[in-house]
This record gives structure tokens, C-alpha cells and sequence, in this order.
């Protein structure tokens, strides 16, 4: 058992483990709560009530998509501009009709790293993609503004001043004596926005309302077959915990369910939007699919519970609104469970150990190419004692592998006499060929969780390494070290005895080959881990046959 296999392991394993996600997203059970196509009914979890239709935001009337990338001239301002805010990192526009976040830019992280001031654009709207944050308050008469009611503003530009830590961006509704100010909150350095609906009740009736915040969006464009990662909705709560919900969910039936806490959010490879209620806040958990609409629209929304506002007073909806990157330290400040969006799969015990792992070596060193380095010399040291139990077994059974060869040749084709011979020299020599198959198959599901702890590490994406690799989240350039990686294949298959069958024998000897062209299109971060993988198993390997043939000539 050499660790050419070992690749082979691990990629059935990988695919294995992909096919079986599918089938859940397929054929697995749907996420409580979502209402059956056939029959019409709510399906709900035990303890979820259900509420009706008539309270939900309609999905007939949401607003299309609006296209700019800049708010318009000055000049008075109608029923529907974008207002531009600028803070230290991000750049927003939001609608004054609805207040809704049509664009949101991430300075610190732009499309590429040939174009630093081209930032990636993770909330935009335009003819053939969107990705929107609707807000807004609920009333029966009325009397509260939606996502598609205009707002009144002062200004058409917000920008964040040097050495103020906060940025206020109002916006002025009034109607019938309800008078409601809806208000952003951006703060330095960070991505998370406090959104706030004041209402003030000057009407002579009692004011009874709700707010709702929703996360709209289209399917993605562009998805790499080659490297697969979650792009859709998922939520949170201390119930259920986290659960995805994909476009064809949504499209199969509405999701409908009562929350306390928790979050919602649209996710990507390595970015996500969320609103994050109060900590206790109730609120209605549903799901949108408009396919009526070219192209389709999906929305996941919350919405709490009513409040009633007598007159002359006032009240205040708060929320947070996270959009940036999947940064686990600061996911796991805000609220349960959001760190779950650095979405590992079903190894996430062992991925989010390697991750903190990696994360310390790289506050050490600084360069996240060798903190991958020293994380992988700290694996194998892990796994030492096993890779050894391996290397020996594989050691001995390449100096036997004159003698099974012999063995062949007297025996030709009768297979059981073979087998028995073989038995019977593996007795002589001590020799047990499984000890060298269980230690490697023990450390595949390590490989497959450092895969995508690498994988799902915001902080690959464009970190540079040396020399050649500028960003360790994309694939070698040069395609030097997934040659690297393939050489390495081959000296290791040199150092194991060789397959006593010629069909074995050689498929093995197009495994460096057929893994050369499978990595070459794999983030260089994650062949960095297998080409110093490799040399360490090889210098490993190299030293314990070495004992044991001077061990065997002594």
C-alpha cells in the first residue's frame, strides 16, 4: 500500500462524499417547514406553528432589479434614487425607494489582483443578476413604509470622516400622522450595519406593525463544476440549527416557520449577506421563489411579530445586516451558529481545528503559503507513528517482492497455490500487507477536512506565497506545483514494491499522470499541502527502508 494509493483513497472518497450530498439536496428530506407542492399543506417540525399567506410580503409585487453604478447628478431628489455611502470598506448604494441596498462593494477585497481598485461587488443589481437586501415595515392600513415606498434624504452622498468611528444614513417617510425614520448604521472597519425603523405614532389611532428583511436574489451565473461550493440560502436557530435551503427547495414549496433568535442568509464561496434579529426576537422564517420573472428570483425574508404604538408615542425596530467575507472570528462575535457559513460539510469537527491551526501559524509567520507548510509538517508529525507502522510494512514487503515474483513464475496461473505460497512466506517474514492499508485509510477523512478548511479560508483568496504564486486561492500559474506534485508520485512509487499484477502495476504508474492534470486546475494553496505532504512522506520513507535493508544485510 504506497501513497499513490492514498490519492486514489482519498479521491473516491472526495467524489463519494460529493455524490452523497447531491442525493441529499435531491432526494433528502426538505427542511421543516417547507409546504408540500401536491397537496398545498405547511409540512412543520414539531412546535412550529404556522402563519398564514396573507401575512408574508407578496411575491407578485417585488421590485425589479435597478441598474447604476453611481447615484445620478445633484438635483432634487424623486421617488427613486441611489444614494451612494462610502466608508473605509465598503462602498453601498441604497434606494430611496424602499431603502433597499442595491450594491455593495468590498474595498479590501478586490475582483483581481491586476485590478486593486476594481472591488468585488457582492450586493448588485442589474439585467441579468441580483442580489438585493430588502427592509421594511408592515401595517394593515398601510400606514408603514415597504421595500417599495419612497423615502425623503438629505444628501446624495454619506461618507465616513476621518477619525469618526461611525456613519448615520437616514431616511424620512410620513403618512397620515405615522412618521418613520429608517436609519444605517455603518461602522469603521467592519461589515456589520445596524438598520433601525423609528416610529413615531402621531395619527388618532393606536399603531399596530411589524418589520420583515428579506435577502433576494438569482441563481449564480457562473458555478466551477471542478471545485463545488454552497451557493443559496441557509438559517439558524437554536432549534433546528443550521439548515440550508437551496433554489430548488424554494422552488418546490415555501419555507414557513416560527424562529426565536437565529439568523438568515444567502452564502457564497467565501462571502455571504444576513440579517441577524435581537437575540430573543420571534420572528416568521419564509422563503420566495418568483420564477415568473427572467431571470428568477429568490427570497429569504423574516418577519417579527406584531408591536402596537399608541398615539403620541414612539417606538424602534432594530436589526444588524451582515455583508463582507466568511471571517470565522468575527461570524463567531456576532451571533450563534453564523461561523457555520464557512461552510466545511459534514467534517466540520475536524475542519474547524485545522483552520484555528492554520490561523495561529499564520499570525506567526505572516505568509499563509507557509503557515500550509507548517501545518502540514504538523499532520504528518501527528500521523507519524501510523505513516511509520506503513512505511515498514510496505519496506518489507519490497524486500520480498524478489521472492513473490519467483513465486509467480512457479505457479503461474493457479491462484490458490500462489495465494498459499504467498500466505506462507508472509507468515515467515511477520510480514501483515493490511498494516500498511489501515493507517492510510485512517487519515483520509483528516485529508478531506484539511481540504476544505483550505477550501472555505477567505484568507487564501489572493494572499500571495513566494515568487511565482501570487494567490494561493486560484490555480499554479506555471502549473509548477502540481508538477512538482506528480514527480513526487513517481519517486515515491520507486521506493514500493512493485504490483505483482501487471494490470495494477500499471495504473499505478498512470496515477502521477492522471493526479498531474486532475491538480493542475485545484487552488495552488491546497497542492502546496500535497507536494510538502509528499516530500516529507518520501524522506520518511526513504529513511525507514534504508534501516530496515541495512537491518536485513547486518
Amino acid at each position: 500500500m504506497d501513497n499513490a494509493r492514498l490519492f486514489l483513497f482519498a479521491a473516491l472518497a472526495f467524489v463519494a462524499m460529493l455524490l452523497w450530498q447531491q442525493w441529499q439536496a435531491d432526494y433528502g428530506p426538505k427542511p421543516a417547514g417547507l409546504v408540500d407542492s401536491a397537496t398545498g399543506q405547511a409540512q412543520t417540525a414539531p412546535g412550529i406553528d404556522v402563519v398564514p399567506d396573507a401575512d408574508l410580503p407578496d411575491p407578485a409585487t417585488e421590485v425589479a432589479p435597478v441598474t447604476g453604478d453611481a447615484p445620478p447628478a445633484a438635483e432634487p431628489l424623486v421617488e427613486q434614487q441611489l444614494i451612494r455611502v462610502d466608508t473605509d470598506v465598503v462602498q453601498a448604494l441604497i434606494d430611496t425607494r424602499g431603502g433597499v441596498v442595491r450594491s455593495l462593494k468590498l474595498k479590501q477585497y478586490p475582483t483581481s489582483l491586476d485590478r486593486p481598485d476594481d472591488w468585488l461587488e457582492l450586493i448588485h443589481s442589474d439585467i441579468n443578476s441580483a442580489h438585493i437586501l430588502q427592509s421594511g415595515l408592515q401595517n394593515k392600513q398601510k400606514l408603514a413604509p415597504t421595500h417599495h415606498d419612497p423615502f425623503r434624504v438629505e444628501q446624495q452622498e454619506y461618507r465616513l470622516a476621518d477619525g469618526a468611528d461611525e456613519l448615520v444614513v437616514p431616511f424620512y417617510w410620513s403618512r397620515d400622522g405615522i412618521e418613520v425614520v429608517k436609519e444605517y448604521r455603518f461602522g469603521r472597519g467592519d461589515y456589520m450595519i445596524e438598520v433601525m425603523h423609528r416610529v413615531r405614532n402621531n395619527s388618532d389611532a393606536d399603531w399596530t406593525g411589524n418589520q420583515y428583511r428579506q435577502i433576494q436574489r438569482t441563481r449564480p451565473i457562473d458555478e466551477s463544476r471542478l471545485l463545488y461550493t454552497y451557493t443559496g440560502a441557509v438559517y439558524y436557530n437554536e432549534e433546528i440549527k443550521y439548515e440550508k435551503v437551496d433554489f430548488d427547495d424554494m422552488e418546490d414549496g415555501q419555507l414557513k416557520l416560527q424562529s426565536s433568535g437565529g439568523w438568515i442568509a444567502m452564502i457564497q464561496h467565501y462571502f455571504l449577506s444576513a440579517w441577524v434579529p435581537g437575540e430573543d426576537e420571534a420572528n416568521l422564517v419564509y422563503t420566495i421563489a418568483n420564477t415568473r420573472r427572467e431571470p428568477a428570483t429568490y427570497t429569504i425574508g423574516m418577519r417579527s411579530q406584531n408591536r402596537v404604538i399608541p398615539v403620541g408615542e414612539s417606538s424602534e425596530f432594530r436589526t444588524r445586516l451582515f455583508v463582507g467575507p466568511k471571517l470565522v472570528d468575527r461570524l463567531e462575535e456576532i451571533s450563534p451558529g453564523l461561523e457555520l457559513t464557512v461552510d466545511y460539510g459534514v467534517l466540520t469537527f475536524l475542519s474547524k481545528p485545522l483552520y484555528w491551526l492554520l490561523d495561529w501559524y499564520h499570525g506567526f509567520v505572516g505568509n499563509w503559503g507557509f503557515a500550509i507548510v507548517l501545518l502540514t509538517l504538523t499532520v504528518k508529525a501527528v500521523f507519524y507513528k501510523l505513516s511509520e507502522t506503513s512505511y515498514r510494512s510496505m519496506a518489507k514487503m519490497r524486500k520480498v517482492s524478489p521472492r513473490l515474483k519467483t513465486l509467480k513464475e512457479r505457479y503461474g496461473d493457479d491462484r490458490q497455490k500462489m495465494n498459499q505460497a504467498m500466505m506462507e512466506l508472509y507468515k515467515t517474514e511477520k510480514i501483515n500487507p493490511m498494516s500498511g492499508c489501515l493507517p492510510i485509510l485512517v487519515q483520509i477523512p483528516v485529508f478531506i477536512a484539511l481540504y476544505w478548511a483550505l477550501l472555505e479560508s477567505v484568507e487564501l483568496r489572493q494572499a500571495p506565497f513566494i515568487l511565482w504564486i501570487k494567490d494561493l486561492s486560484v490555480m499554479d500559474p506555471y502549473f509548477v506545483l502540481p508538477i512538482l506534485m506528480g514527480a513526487s508520485m513517481v519517486v515515491q512509487q520507486r521506493l514500493n514494491p512493485p504490483p505483482p499484477d501487471p494490470v495494477q502495476a500499471k495504473i499505478m504508474m498512470a496515477l502521477p499522470f492522471v493526479f498531474t492534470v486532475f491538480f493542475a486546475f485545484f487552488p495552488a494553496g491546497l497542492v502546496l499541502y500535497w507536494v510538502v505532504n509528499n516530500v516529507l512522506s518520501i524522506a520518511q520513507q526513504w529513511i525507514i527502508t534504508k534501516r530496515i535493508e541495512a537491518g536485513a544485510k547486518a
